[in-house]
C-alpha cells in the first residue's frame, strides 16, 4: 500500500479523462464570469452598473442549484453517467456559443441570460461529479481521487479567474473575440474529453422521476439525512463553502484596505490560499494511508481555526502604507506572517473538506449517491447564500472591520466544529485513534488492498497482540471494520468511549458471563447479515510471551451460522512496541523502548466460511506472521 501514489490515477482512463472534464468546468465558468467583468471595463460603464452586476451575477448563476438541483439527482441516479457527462459538456458548448454572441454584440443582459445557463448546466454535472468517483476508484483510492478533484478545482478556479481578468487588458479592442473564442474552446476540449470517460452504469435505472422540484427537493434532503455520519458530513461540506465564501469575498478589499496592495495583491492572496488548499487536499491520501480517516476532519477543523485567529492578530488594523505590489509587501514587516496564515488556512481547508467528500461516497447507497449529493448542492447554496448576507450585515450593520469578519469567522468555525463532533462522536473518536497510531507507530500494510473485500460481509481474523491491535488494523483497511474483543480490554478506561463508538464488540467467556458470549455471537451475527466487515481474534486473549496460541472454536460458530468468506491476517512487530504485555503494567506507562516501531499488517487471499476451521486459519496466520512477533 505504501507504494501506491495517488498521481498514478492521472495515468489511467477511469479517472484522468474525468478529471480533465471537471476541471476544465470549473476553468471555463471563472474565464467567463471574470471575462464580463473585464468587458465592464472595457466598455468603460458606470462603477453604479458595475456593483450592479456583482450583484446580480453570484445570485443569477446559484438560482439554478436551487431550482434544478433535486431534477439533477435523479437523472443522474438514472442515466448511464458518462452518458450524462458528454450531455452536459455538449451543453456546455451551446451555452458557451450564445456566451460568445453576447461578447461579440457587447450584450450584459445576453451574457447574463448565458450566466443563468451555465448555472443550470453546472447543477446538473454537480450529483454526477461527485458519485463517479466511487464508481471507478477503489475504496482505498477515495481519499487520493477526491484530493486530487478539489486541488484540479482549486487551482482551476484561480488560473480562470487570473486568465479570464487578464482577456482585456491584454487583448484590448480584441477582448471581446478573444473572450469568444477562448470559451468555446475550452468548452469543446470538455465535450472531447467527456467522450474518452469509460462507460460508469446508472446507480438506478428503474427510477422513476418526478419533475416536480419542490416536493422532490424535500424528498433529497430527507434521503441525505438518513444516516447521521452522512448528515454531518453534508453539513461539514456545507460549512467549507460558508467559510470559503466569508474568506474570498472579503479578500479583495482585505488586500487593498489592509494589506496596502494594489488589485494584484488579492490574486496573490487568493493564490496562497488556493494553493493551500490544494496542497491539504493531496496530503490527505499520506495523512490517512489510503483509508476514509475521518480523523481528519477535527485536524483540518482546528487548524482553520487556529490560522484564522492568527490572521486577525497578524494585521487587525488597517495598512498604513498603500499602493505596495506583490514585491514590496513581502518586504513589510509581518507580511510572512500572512503569507503563512493564508497558506495554513487553505491547506488546513482541504485536510477538512476531503474526507468528509469521501465520507459521503463510502457510507451512501450506488443507488442514492447522485441524489444524496444534490441534497448537498442544494445546502451549499444555501450556505454561501447566508454568508453573502452575514458578511454584508457585518460590515453594513454592525460595522465589523474585515479582520473582526476573520476573528468571529473563527470562533463560529470552532463552535460549528465542537457541535458536529459532540452529535457524531465518530469523528472526534476516529481522531484520537489516528492520532495515537500514528505518534506512536510506522504502519506497513501488505496485501490489504488486494485481499479485503471491498464491499459485502466478510470475517477478519487476526493474531492478538497488544491493546492497539484493533486501532492498528482500523488505520489500515479501508472500509470501516466491527471488532470483537475481551471484555476487559473493551473497558479499559478513554479506550471504552473509542472502542464503544467505533461499534465493536465485547465478548466474554463462557464461564464468565454466558448472557455476554450469546450476545455478541448474535451482534456479529447481525453485523454480517447487514454486510459489514467483522474482525475477531481468535486466540481468545493477548499473548503472554509473543508466541501465538491455538484458535479457539469461535470463530467455526460464527461460520456456522452465517459461511461468509474469511480473511487471514496477522500483525509484525507488536510484541515489541507499546502496550504488549512484554512490559509490566507499570512498564506500559512509560515510554516505550520502540517509540515509532514499524508494524507491519498482512492480509491473505480470503478462503470459503464454508470449508474451513479454525487449526486451517490459525495454520495461515501463524504462516503469514512468521517469525516476526
Amino acid at each position: 500500500m505504501s507504494g501506491h501514489n495517488q498521481f498514478a490515477l492521472l495515468r489511467q482512463r477511469r479517472f484522468l479523462p474525468f478529471f480533465v472534464v471537471q476541471a476544465l468546468g470549473a476553468f471555463n465558468d471563472n474565464v467567463y464570469r471574470q471575462a464580463i467583468i473585464g468587458l465592464l471595463f472595457y466598455l468603460g460603464v458606470s462603477e453604479e452598473q458595475r456593483s450592479l452586476y456583482t450583484t446580480l451575477a453570484p445570485a443569477i448563476f446559484i438560482l439554478p442549484y436551487f431550482l434544478f438541483s433535486a431534477l439533477a439527482g435523479q437523472i443522474a441516479d438514472k442515466l448511464e453517467k458518462s452518458r450524462l457527462i458528454v450531455i452536459t459538456t455538449t451543453m456546455e458548448i451551446v451555452i458557451m456559443s450564445m456566451a460568445a454572441v453576447g461578447f461579440i454584440t457587447e450584450s450584459l443582459p445576453f451574457l447574463l441570460v448565458a450566466l443563468f445557463c451555465t448555472g443550470m448546466q453546472s447543477t446538473l454535472f454537480g450529483p454526477v461529479k461527485y458519485s463517479v468517483l466511487p464508481s471507478v476508484l477503489k475504496p482505498e483510492e477515495l481519499t487520493g481521487g477526491n484530493g486530487l478533484v478539489e486541488m484540479g478545482t482549486s487551482i482551476s478556479i484561480l488560473s480562470g479567474m487570473i486568465i479570464g481578468g487578464s482577456v482585456f487588458l491584454l487583448a484590448g479592442s480584441h477582448g471581446p473575440i478573444v473572450a469568444a473564442t477562448a470559451v468555446i474552446a475550452l468548452a469543446i476540449c470538455g465535450n472531447i474529453a467527456a467522450r474518452l470517460i469509460p462507460k460508469v452504469d446508472a446507480g438506478d435505472p428503474n427510477l422513476k422521476i418526478n419533475w416536480n422540484p419542490l416536493p422532490e427537493s424535500r424528498v433529497v434532503l430527507r434521503m441525505a439525512r438518513q444516516q447521521k455520519a452522512v448528515r454531518n458530513a453534508i453539513l461539514g461540506v456545507s460549512w467549507f463553502w460558508f467559510v470559503g465564501t466569508v474568506l474570498t469575498s472579503q479578500l479583495p478589499n482585505y488586500a487593498l484596505a489592509n494589506l496596502g496592495g494594489e488589485p494584484k495583491l488579492y490574486l496573490f492572496a487568493l493564490a496562497l490560499f488556493s494553493v493551500g488548499t490544494g496542497v491539504g487536499s493531496l496530503l490527505c491520501e499520506k495523512l490517512s494511508a489510503r483509508t476514509v480517516e475521518i480523523g481528519l476532519v477535527p485536524l483540518g477543523a482546528f487548524g482553520m481555526t487556529a490560522f484564522l485567529l492568527d490572521l486577525y492578530f497578524a494585521r487587525s488594523g488597517e495598512a498604513t502604507v498603500h499602493g505596495l505590489t506583490i514585491g514590496t509587501f513581502l518586504q513589510q514587516p509581518g507580511s510572512i506572517r500572512i503569507v503563512i496564515d493564508l497558506i495554513g488556512i487553505g491547506l488546513f481547508t482541504g485536510i477538512f473538506v476531503v474526507p468528509l467528500f469521501a465520507l459521503i461516497q463510502s457510507r451512501t447507497p450506488k443507488a442514492q449517491m447522485s441524489r444524496v449529493f444534490a441534497a448537498l448542492n442544494i445546502q451549499n447554496s444555501g450556505f454561501i447564500v447566508g454568508a453573502a448576507l452575514l458578511s454584508l450585515a457585518a460590515h453594513k450593520l454592525l460595522h465589523w472591520t474585515i479582520p473582526q469578519q476573520f476573528l468571529a469567522l473563527a470562533i463560529a468555525n470552532a463552535l460549528v466544529a465542537i457541535y458536529i463532533f459532540t452529535i457524531v462522536p465518530e469523528f472526534l473518536m476516529r481522531f484520537l485513534s489516528w492520532l495515537m497510531v500514528r505518534t506512536l507507530y510506522r504502519l506497513r500494510p501488505h496485501s490489504i488492498e488486494a485481499n479485503v473485500p471491498d464491499e459485502g460481509a466478510a470475517l477478519l481474523v487476526c493474531n492478538h497482540v497488544s491493546y492497539m491491535d484493533a486501532l492498528i488494523l482500523s488505520a489500515t483497511i479501508p472500509r470501516p471494520v466491527r471488532f470483537v474483543m475481551y471484555y476487559k480490554i473493551f473497558n479499559i478506561p478513554v479506550m471504552r468511549w473509542i472502542f464503544r463508538t467505533a461499534k465493536a464488540i465485547p465478548i466474554a467467556g463462557a464461564r464468565e458471563d454466558p448472557a455476554l458470549m450469546q450476545r455478541a455471537f448474535d451482534d456479529i451475527d447481525a453485523a454480517l447479515a447487514e454486510g459489514e466487515l467483522v474482525c475477531i481474534f481468535p486466540e481468545g486473549a493477548l499473548t503472554k510471551d509473543g508466541a501465538m496460541a491455538p484458535f479457539k472454536s469461535g470463530v467455526e460458530k460464527i461460520l456456522e451460522r452465517r459461511p461468509v468468506p474469511v480473511v487471514p491476517m496477522a500483525l509484525r512487530g507488536m510484541w515489541s512496541s507499546m502496550w504488549s504485555r512484554r512490559d509490566s503494567r507499570l512498564g506500559r506507562m512509560r515510554v516505550p523502548r520502540r517509540f515509532r516501531a514499524t508494524v507491519e499488517v498482512v492480509a491473505a487471499a480470503a478462503v470459503d466460511g464454508h470449508s474451513t476451521s479454525a487449526p486451517v486459519l490459525e495454520a495461515q496466520v501463524r504462516a503469514l506472521r512468521g517469525d516476526h512477533a
